[in-house]
């Protein structure tokens, strides 16, 4: 049996712009609204993620996050 799909977590998020447009366009193809595409991305973190790529891709934006904030 599938389980209930209920959003019951809310909280403010802060996105940059390039991340907000992926995350619409992502939702917009999936055919979902932008809560349901990210539960669905972190449910399934694992699966739809490349752990040296993501490993990779977080040095490099933890090393940029400092000259992106200014």
């Amino acid at each position: 049996m599938p389980k209930r799909f209920r959003l019951t977590r809310r909280f403010p998020v802060a996105m940059t712009e390039d991340g907000y447009r992926r995350l619409k366009k992502f939702s917009s193809e999936a055919g979902l609204d932008e809560g349901e595409a990210l539960s669905f991305i972190f449910e399934n973190f694992n699966s739809v993620t490349n752990q040296e790529n993501l490993t990779a891709r977080l040095r490099l934006f933890n090393a940029e996050l400092d000259d992106r904030k200014k």
